[in-house]
């Protein structure tokens, strides 16, 4: 049996990235994907500065839009749009994105496999077997999983979870009238659930819809979209794609190895609490991990996330208590020139948030924020 020195569960960005960067550093690398590229995703697509820094070298991005305004509704009200001279997010739709990315692996030197489902993972003494759906197998030195938060990697290594929410989309297909009312411009939604947000994100032809919230509360989140569909007055439109999905932010102190087998993007929970942005991190932690393979070094991949990543997740959690507490007042800083430059700067991956929250009058913010009582509306 041939005996892969580095053996990546699931073709997403986190999994094509950590496959890219160990080909590149001579690592002999299978990747094992269930579906077929190009596939749909579930995903509002938009990437931000850090993650079109983390792909700039690897692929052109396939933009169906780059934006430079947002307008910020509280539960459709209070309204305002803001500007910005330059992109503050590019809009992709994941299944070119994805397949771009699967394009520059096999160019490294990457060997992908599709229709290929794992079910099994075992730790030998020498390395990891991967039991096929088919019965088969496939040996490596080291596995790197990316195959989501609810996948068999995540499983065996043991993720643990502190937030779980529920994401609902809609892709609409638009005619020209409301493809030139939202060109380069995005819809933030501050909702009626503590820590909700709805969205409207760009994509020419297209436009992605979208609510989430935390899980437990699935027919009020339906009832948000319905409502946030509704006023915006898109009702009537037939979606392309209507999909759900949950994403899963770990706990501070979940693992992120077992052994010879690492996990990365998704599958080890890591995202941006508040805004539920993933994309980023899959990027960058696929790549932490397939260099921390190329090194021989696997515990280096613990110790880059924990110094690169995890910093801005702690943030993150921060300012989504913060948003879940007093969304009304979140909503208000926004408004202000500083709150719309801490906005600008996340997207444009210039300041991370934990840089962001060290600053003085941040700092003097919050604190006020923690004396005062929480004044969100109940759920409806």
């Amino acid at each position: 049996m041939v005996v892969w020195d580095l053996a990546v569960v699931g073709a997403g960005p986190a999994g094509l990235s950590a496959a890219y960067a160990a080909a590149r550093a001579g690592v002999r690398t299978v990747v094992l994907e269930r579906a077929v590229h190009p596939r749909y995703k579930t995903c509002g697509g938009g990437l931000i500065g850090t993650s079109l820094a983390a792909v700039g070298d690897r692929i052109e991005v396939p933009a169906h839009d780059r934006v430079d305004r947002v307008t910020f509704t509280r539960d459709g009200r209070r309204g305002f749009t803001r500007h910005h001279p330059g992109p503050l997010v590019t809009m992709v739709r994941r299944e070119e994105f994805d397949d771009r990315l699967r394009a520059a692996a096999v160019a490294a030197g990457v060997e992908v496999r599709e229709r290929v489902a794992v079910r099994a993972v075992e730790q030998e003494p020498e390395g990891v077997r991967l039991r096929l759906a088919d019965g088969s197998a496939v040996s490596a030195r080291a596995v790197i999983g990316a195959d989501g938060s609810s996948g068999v990697t995540a499983r065996h290594v043991g993720v643990r979870h502190r937030q779980v929410d529920l994401g609902l989309e809609l892709e609409l297909p638009v005619p020209p009238g409301e493809r030139d009312r939202w060109r380069h411009r995005v819809l933030l939604d501050w909702g009626p659930l503590p820590g909700s947000y709805a969205w409207v994100f760009p994509k020419a032809d297209l436009l992605t819809v979208g609510v989430i919230a935390a899980r437990g509360a699935g027919e009020r989140t339906r009832a948000y979209l319905r409502a946030f569909v509704d006023r915006l007055g898109l009702a009537g439109i037939e979606p392309a794609h209507d999909s759900g999905h949950l994403t899963r932010c770990r706990t501070a102190d979940s693992p992120l190895r077992r052994d010879r087998v690492l996990v990365a993007g998704d599958a080890a929970g890591l995202l941006e609490p508040w805004s539920r942005e993933g994309i980023s991190y899959a990027l960058r932690s696929g790549a932490l991990a397939g260099r921390a393979v190329a090194d021989g070094d696997l515990a280096g991949y613990e110790r880059a996330v924990t110094a690169e990543l995890l910093p801005s997740m702690r943030a993150g959690h921060r300012l989504l208590d913060v948003f879940a507490r007093r969304p009304e007042v979140f909503h208000g800083v926004l408004a202000t020139p500083p709150g719309w430059r801490m906005f600008v700067r996340f997207c444009q991956g210039t300041a991370s948030f934990d840089e962001t929250l060290t600053r003085a009058p941040v700092r003097a913010a919050l604190a006020l924020l923690d004396r005062l009582p929480a004044k969100g509306r109940a759920p409806a």
